[in-house]
């Protein structure tokens, strides 16, 4: 296909994408996507026959809270305490929650006030402002890779649920102080004649005020009184319980929330689940105040709870006092397991907190672990109803692929600027679809950060934990098959991105470079050499995100030091350490 040297147009790119998409096209399947709601999904193969214990975390695991009714509640709380302290009182009158701007998984950026969105290898897919999307070129003024480490202290990662009214608050104080009258706009903060208020100051105000929300137990205080207004009833959670010991297994639970509040909670869901005995009673272990993640490290001295007056015993607790179906306090994952003659790989834990529950707990102990997304729902609900988006993405990224391998490279580059425009539109519309920031999972082709710690760290996830219900507890559950990109080019050259003009090129010789290097072919007895490193320039080329996965020369050699601190949470500052919950 001959290529203009001229920026092709809107009607050749649409005249090209037919070839790989046809309007109003969906993924076409033999069954409906709503059979899929209830299931489990799979990252890593799991024998749920050799699992010898269940355990469960509380908040937004067992008591999940109605979303968006519960996230305003404490956005409320927070506001409040925020003008009590001194921040403009246009904070409450004039922004009210609204749960379609936060998504979990975004990062703060404590020196420049930005709320980012970035891709699992730290590239920054989307840049918030207060409530503005920032553009490419502003992007690029910030960060001039469009790339962050999240080991950096200045980041700070917003991943859990209760996050979520915490996003929106940061998002409408920078808001606020952008159009108060009197305040100047700095790179990294507001200034006015006699004030100087940076992002990094505002940012340990909110989180010193979301301390102050939980550990004074103020939201914990409302939730309790008023628990059918906040917290999801599981009718099923009894029946899932006692089936789990009828098979000989058994159940624990570990949840950071104090005794008082374990309690009512679960006093809550057992009662409106008609249970017929104690909620205790279906529970081997049962262990709060855990202060997780802590307690998948160093811990803290596990103590036994008067279970009349919710005090703490003197002392820790020894393996000749530890009781089964008796609430303890503190401790440690080591001397719990110790303690109920356990091995990591014996253990399914189901929790909600990509670190706190699911991350430490893999790294630390090897337990298997279950993640529970409760906005998977309704993630799979618009993927169901935007797949042909994604169709015609990917068809557009086929239509960039053959540009350039119909490019010479004695000629002028292709002018791609308008493919880029509307690959980017196309993202856009398709993030739309599921809120004003996007996917939890993805953004285009790209998956969140978020949805790679998911895949790394999670062995199953599904959107409750009552999905398991569905499932024998003797079945195996098998992960797909992944193939690496030479494996896939090999059994399918086309799937992997290898089109006719590639396959042509790769029966001519091309000289080898001088590395000293021979190649035997067992099949052929004969020797082959390497292909020079021949770059397109789509490769050295300074392209947009949108267009490609490729990283800069700078984001590749940061990669390792990613991965390795692509297990860093908050928790590496002991004042951001949330173990409330």
């Amino acid at each position: 296909m001959e290529v203009d040297e001229k920026c092709l147009s809107t009607a050749d790119i649409d005249d090209r994408l037919k070839q790989y998409y046809n309007e109003g096209e969906k993924i076409k399947s033999d069954f409906d996507f709503n059979h899929l709601y209830g299931s489990v999904f799979v990252n890593r193969n799991v024998s749920l026959e050799k699992i010898r214990y269940f355990g469960f975390d509380m908040d937004y695991t067992l008591a999940v809270y109605k979303s968006p009714v519960y996230e305003e509640l404490g956005y409320n709380i927070l506001t409040k305490r925020l003008v009590s302290i001194g921040y403009p009182k246009e904070l409450i009158t004039n922004y009210k929650y609204d749960p379609t701007f936060p998504v979990r998984g975004l990062f703060f950026d404590t020196l420049y006030g930005n709320l980012l969105k970035v891709d699992a290898h730290g590239n920054i897919m989307t840049c918030i402002h207060g409530f503005q999307v920032c553009s490419s070129h502003k992007v690029r003024e910030f960060y001039p890779n469009k790339y962050v480490l999240p080991g950096e202290k200045r980041y700070f990662i917003l991943n859990t649920l209760f996050n979520l009214p915490e996003i929106y608050v940061l998002a409408a104080i920078i808001d606020l102080f952008d159009k108060v009258p009197g305040y100047q706009k700095k790179p990294t903060g507001v200034e006015s004649k006699y004030l100087r208020l940076s992002y990094k100051s505002i940012h340990q105000d909110v989180r010193e005020s979301v301390d102050w929300m939980h550990n004074k137990g103020i939201l914990k205080q409302i939730t309790a009184e008023n628990p059918e207004k906040y917290v999801e009833m599981q009718p099923h959670l009894p029946v899932l319980l006692n089936r789990m010991h009828e098979c000989g297994r058994k159940t624990f639970l570990i949840t950071n929330s104090e005794y008082w509040y374990t309690e009512s909670m679960m006093n809550f869901l057992f009662n409106s689940a008609n249970a017929d005995k104690p909620w205790k009673s279906y529970f081997d272990y049962i262990v709060v105040d855990a202060k997780k993640p802590i307690f998948f490290e160093e811990g803290t001295a596990m103590r036994c709870v008067n279970e009349a007056t919710g005090a703490l015993q003197v002392g820790s607790v020894t393996s000749a006092a530890f009781e089964k179906r008796h609430t303890y306090a503190g401790g440690s994952s080591d001397v719990f397991m110790k303690m109920i003659g356990a091995k990591g790989k014996d253990i399914l834990y189901l929790g909600d907190h990509i670190f706190g529950d699911i991350l430490k707990s893999k790294r630390s102990c090897g337990w298997r672990t279950f993640l529970v997304v409760p906005e998977l729902d309704r993630e799979m609900l618009v993927w169901s109803q935007k797949n042909d988006l994604y169709l015609k993405l990917k068809g557009l990224e086929r239509v960039l692929e053959d540009i350039y391998s119909d490019y010479d490279t004695e000629n002028k580059a292709p002018d791609i600027s308008c493919l880029r425009k509307y690959l980017a539109n196309t993202v856009e519309t398709m993030d739309r679809a599921y809120g004003k920031l996007g996917s939890l999972f993805r953004s285009g082709s790209r998956q969140t950060f978020f949805a790679s710690q998911a895949m790394r760290f999670a062995d199953l996830y599904a959107s409750s934990f009552i999905n398991i219900i569905n499932y024998s507890l003797h079945f195996l559950f098998r992960a797909p098959h992944q193939l690496m990109p030479h494996e896939s080019a090999v059994l399918d050259p086309t799937a992997a991105g290898f089109g006719e003009s590639h396959l042509a090129t790769a029966h001519k010789f091309v000289s080898a470079p001088s590395t000293g290097r021979d190649f035997f072919c067992r099949e052929s007895n004969s020797f082959s050499v390497p292909l020079a490193d021949c770059k397109g320039g789509v490769e050295d080329e300074d392209e947009d995100d949108s267009t490609s996965d490729n990283n800069s020369d700078t984001e590749n050699s940061a990669h390792d030091n990613l991965n390795a601190s692509s297990a860093i949470d908050n928790s590496t500052d002991d004042a951001a350490v949330n173990t409330y919950y």
